[in-house]
């Protein structure tokens, strides 16, 4: 393997964690208070999302290629869809309460960070479609390094979002809540539009 695969598989590894900085930092923003194992735990979830995705991707381009284009044109759509649940239930979360001690739902349950790491992860799929030339062990190898470098991106947008979001307290919450529909609306807007 050349040094240049693996320069492009960081860079496209950092390219794909901005979805997910951008989430851990609205996670960071909802729960100041987490702790190092949470915040470990949250940055794998969404490492093996972003590991999964292209090797997904990069397996049913060598298979069922007819399937998954028809797919592809619907994956913007899917991943607005969940960032919008997720961020709507963070931003009403948020105005319910008067600041973030009041706050039922301090912790993000596992089930929505499951739905994140999907929702973030899900354009990954076209990577796997790019990797189509790679071997079985290239495309592991450019996922491995893909999800490294979002389980880094996502430790820091975690570490940013808590230092920030003790310091804002109750509009933390709706703060992050705001992030995550943005984000789902940028997901959108470059996959309807091409851009």
């Amino acid at each position: 393997m050349e040094f240049c695969f693996f320069i492009n598989s960081v860079l496209l590894g950092f390219g794909l964690a901005m979805d997910t900085f951008s989430v851990s930092l609205a996670n960071g923003l909802s729960e100041p208070q987490m702790k190092y194992r949470r915040m470990s735990l949250i940055a794998g979830i969404y490492a093996t999302f972003q590991f999964v995705m292209p090797m997904l991707g990069w397996g049913c381009i060598c298979t069922v290629v007819a399937c998954f284009t028809i797919f592809k044109k619907f994956i913007p759509c899917v991943a607005f869809l969940l960032l919008l649940y997720v961020g709507g239930k963070m931003l009403f979360a948020g105005i319910r309460c008067k600041n973030y001690e009041q706050c039922d739902n301090k912790k993000l349950k596992f089930s929505t960070l499951i739905i994140q790491g999907f929702a973030t992860s899900i354009d990954a799929l076209s990577v796997g479609f790019a990797n189509a030339e790679y071997n079985a062990l290239m495309a592991f190898v450019s996922a491995s390094i893909i999800a490294v470098v979002t389980f880094a991106t996502s430790i820091v947008g975690l570490l940013a979002g808590k230092k920030v979001g003790t310091k804002l307290n109750g509009i933390a919450v709706i703060l992050g809540g705001i992030i995550l529909i943005g984000i789902g609306i940028e997901i959108f807007i470059k996959g309807i539009f091409n851009l």
